[in-house]
């Protein structure tokens, strides 16, 4: 299949159904997505609609039942896991609603991992540098647990950019944090994003997070149901309006 230059990411008929004692249980179902470099895209919906599952599978770290899926034009679901690992590595970024930080690791170093793991001889000029533009450089030293939950996401927003994924997959990036947490969370993504040029997934029940996206998908039982365009100007102005509120309330 050849894929337009323009496409980072593309889905055909996807599914996946796993077995439930003696009854099949659909967990996604005709699955058709792509989405273009440098996008940003929400994939909202209830719990237990197929929002995460989806999200493993788009980032390889699942396999469909059926269908296809395509990172950067690599056929993910021919795929065996050390292949599917090697695409991770090159392209994809990970932040979690649970940080998944290394307690036993400063912020620092765990900024500085994946770098270390790429073989970066930069990697830790790199770590300090994100750790600058996430506004922590003087928690560099700290341990995870000596960080609030809001740091820690910071911290783990850094080390997600550190290899400059062309992919990033984000699963309620803010959903253990209040709302003006989020705010800011919000906000260091978006700005990334924008500053790296990195695709961006988000799973998210934050609905003021998904309307930030340039483009909203809902998922029911599975399924796609609603597939919304913003228009990219709507979305610019939205983030503008979102920091003006913020700055207001300090």
């Amino acid at each position: 299949m050849n894929l337009n230059s323009e496409i980072i990411l593309k889905t055909q008929l996807l599914a996946k159904h796993v077995m439930l004692e003696d009854k099949q249980l659909t967990l996604l179902q005709d699955i058709n997505l792509a989405v273009s470099t440098g996008e940003t895209i929400a994939i909202v919906g209830s719990s237990g609609s197929g929002k995460t599952t989806l999200l493993s599978i788009l980032a390889g770290l699942d396999l469909p039942s059926y269908g296809e899926v395509y990172l950067k034009n690599k056929p993910l679901h021919q795929l065996n896991e050390e292949q599917r690992s090697q695409v991770r590595a090159d392209h994809v970024g990970f932040i979690f609603q649970q940080f998944l930080l290394i307690s036993s690791l400063t912020a620092l170093e765990n900024v500085m991992l994946p770098a270390e793991l790429a073989n970066d001889d930069n990697a830790k000029q790199q770590a300090l540098d994100l750790l600058a533009q996430v506004g922590l450089s003087e928690r560099a030293n700290h341990f995870p647990a000596q960080l609030s939950g809001g740091e820690q996401q910071r911290v783990a927003i850094a080390r997600a950019f550190i290899t400059k994924p062309d992919i990033l997959f984000a699963d309620e990036p803010t959903g253990n944090l209040d709302k003006y947490t989020s705010t800011h969370i919000a906000d260091l993504l978006f700005d990334l994003n924008k500053q790296f040029g990195t695709t961006l997934v988000l799973v998210t029940h934050d609905l003021i997070l998904a309307q930030r996206c340039q483009r909203r998908v809902e998922m029911q039982g599975g399924r796609l149901i609603n597939k919304q365009h913003l228009d990219h100007t709507k979305s610019e102005q939205l983030n503008t309006d979102t920091k003006i509120i913020q700055a207001e309330n300090v």
